[in-house]
């Protein structure tokens, strides 16, 4: 109890603190100087904010169920590792930490920014000020964490088994310094137009937190990827689950916003376009907010159903989306210096037109998100938009898309004069199309939209393998995160096209013949876990190689709440994943047994990886420079 009445009062003295910062930061825009008083308000709004956190951490362990949020989200049997975690696996909790990380964000961007124009820093802590003042006001009025039980209950309700899972326990966290990351690029951005400061020096600062955003956001997208691949039991890693798609979003915004920087820096130019990619990728963090807590998603991770809230959040959203339009058009005039000639063949031309098609698929996922939700409230009706849908809009214009990232980086700045040097990127084409077919004649595919797809997705593959062997290795992050990405395309493409599946009711002591292997479901095996009755199945899969693999997929029945969870079995290794779960059919001795193969699944993890330490590199290298 004395945690909980700590925890609230300290969200009240961080609210006040932020009232503080906020007047002192507006009186030093006015005056000569910044107040000294900014940065140590700055560092007390965060000890506040960590002491709330901390102890809701704290009610959590001791599962103080007086606190409805650990009432709602906990209970004693639960283990230990799974309690702390819980305290960001739902509405309240997650938007505590979100808090948390922007002002931490502040905090750092205040320490870090000493030596950047005093007019610039003081008006980007004024807009990140609005911005953490709102969700003060969010979390205190509509989403308390604090909230009091009386009489208390002796039990709690329990977190919905599926979330307990160690990749989703630290999942939220590291998606949230992206998220919020885009906090302060929208908050820096708004500052730089007002101040005119949009230019190669604030391209390079601005970059810096751009990179971190970037790169917790691949990784927690990743994190999350792997937990629905072993854990939901559908031997999938992407479903385009509306939550899904709101990360994905800011992310494809992220990295055009990335290139964008990279033109500015060099060239300055595309001052405009950059502007407008900060300001949407926040717009796009928000509304994945909005989305996934107002409870108008219907999805497997959804925190919350209160419409109060998304009205809160969604009017927030329209606030800062209008003084950001107001700020942009009012203050943001191009100079006559910035309009520079920009020739066809060259790298800036190449990812501006990667950046074209990057918006194009970002509209895609929107309209995909979006427009059930439109469609319900008008006409009543549920839809549901899927792969195809997908698939369908997005695959054609990924084959340029991959063209153009192939032949962009191999282009000099500002005009490529030598021509004649790139006849190897056409050779490496053919090559790479006579991959392809052989493939599909090997494969027995006929698809030929899939067969350019794979032809586009191993030249990229091939390029940026050749890029290593160039004598320039000053770009090493850029051609790590490259060829991460090239990875990546190319291991999902191979695993939709190569994946193989069957899905069978058996009951134990039964045999099932699969193409050139044999599925036999030998045994049963119950045990009592700490939170959960665990029924383990014991299969064993015979190839015609007389290879025998052992699988024990489990179901777990778990006491509080009441819901049953598949745990799948994974054998891995570089070339292909084996996976098998089973489902209980009510009613019958029978289980559904789903078996899999799922060829260059690893892969697929590898190269996101790749990708977040081409990301790291980068980032290092910027902090060496400084």
């Amino acid at each position: 109890m004395l945690a909980n009445h700590i925890g609230f009062y300290s969200l009240i003295m961080g609210l006040l603190s932020s009232i503080l910062i906020f007047i002192f930061s507006l009186k030093s825009y006015q005056g000569k100087v910044i107040d000294k008083r900014i940065i140590p308000s700055s560092f007390f709004q965060l000890f506040f904010v960590i002491v709330s956190f901390t102890s809701l951490v704290i009610c959590f362990i001791i599962s103080d169920f007086s606190n409805e949020t650990v009432f709602n989200n906990s209970h004693t049997n639960k283990p230990i590792f799974y309690k702390i975690s819980g305290t960001w696996g739902n509405h309240e909790g997650s938007l505590l930490l979100w808090l948390l990380v922007l002002t931490l964000f502040l905090f750092l961007f205040l320490i870090n920014s000493r030596s950047e124009l005093k007019q610039y820093r003081v008006l980007t802590v004024i807009f990140q000020q609005v911005i953490i003042i709102g969700f003060f006001l969010f979390v205190l009025f509509t989403s308390n964490p604090f909230s009091y039980l009386f009489p208390k209950p002796i039990e709690g309700l329990g977190l919905n088994p599926i979330l307990q899972d160690p990749a989703l326990a630290i999942h939220p966290p590291i998606l949230y310094i992206g998220y919020v990351g885009s906090s302060l690029i929208f908050s820096a951005t708004l500052a730089a137009v007002i101040e005119n400061y949009i230019s190669k020096d604030w391209a390079k600062n601005i970059k810096l937190w751009i990179l971190i955003s970037w790169i917790f956001l691949t990784i927690g997208i990743m994190l999350g990827s792997i937990w629905a691949y072993y854990e939901l039991g559908w031997g999938g890693f992407w479903f385009w689950d509306p939550v899904e798609n709101v990360s994905l979003m800011p992310w494809i915004c992220l990295t055009a916003l990335l290139h964008c920087v990279l033109i500015l820096e060099k060239r300055e130019i595309l001052k405009s376009w950059t502007i407008i990619l900060s300001i949407a990728t926040f717009t796009l963090s928000m509304c994945g907010t909005f989305l996934v807590r107002s409870g108008i998603l219907n999805s497997v991770h959804t925190f919350a159903n209160d419409p109060s809230r998304g009205i809160f959040i969604l009017s927030f959203l329209f606030l800062l989306v209008s003084i950001s339009v107001i700020i942009f058009f009012l203050f943001h005039k191009e100079n006559q210096n910035d309009y520079k000639k920009i020739y066809f063949l060259s790298k800036e031309v190449s990812i501006l037109v990667n950046n074209w098609f990057l918006m194009y698929f970002l509209s895609v996922i929107l309209i995909g998100t979006v427009y059930p939700i439109f469609l319900e409230v008008l006409t009543d009706h549920k839809i549901s938009v899927g792969p195809p849908f997908y698939n369908k809009l997005i695959i054609p214009f990924l084959v340029f898309f991959l063209v153009f990232m192939s032949i962009g980086p191999n282009l000099k700045w500002i005009k490529e004069t030598n021509i004649k040097n790139k006849v190897q990127l056409f050779i490496f084409f053919l090559i790479s199309l006579f991959l392809s077919l052989f493939l599909f004649y090997k494969s027995g595919q006929t698809n030929l939209t899939i067969t350019i797809l794979l032809s586009s997705s191993l030249y990229l593959f091939i390029v940026t393998i050749k890029d290593f062997f160039t004598k320039d290795l000053y770009n090493l992050s850029k051609k790590i995160a490259h060829f991460g990405f090239s990875l990546l395309i190319l291991s999902i493409l191979l695993n939709s096209i190569l994946s193989k599946e069957v899905i069978v009711n058996l009951k134990v002591g039964d045999k099932f013949n699969f193409k050139n292997e044999k599925i036999i479901f030998n045994s049963l095996e119950n045990s009592r876990k700490v939170n959960y009755e665990s029924v383990v199945g014991s299969f064993t899969i015979e190839d015609d190689k007389q290879k025998i693999y052992e699988f024990k997929p489990e179901l777990r029945i778990y006491d509080q709440p009441v819901i049953i969870t598949s745990e799948a079995d994974i054998k891995v290794d570089l070339l292909k994943d084996k996976f098998l779960v089973m489902n209980i059919i009510k009613g019958e001795e029978y289980f559904n047994v789903r078996y899999q193969i799922k060829p260059f699944m690893i892969w697929i993890w590898i190269s996101v990886l790749l990708l977040a330490v081409g990301g790291f590199l980068s980032l290092y290298k910027r902090f060496y420079e400084k």
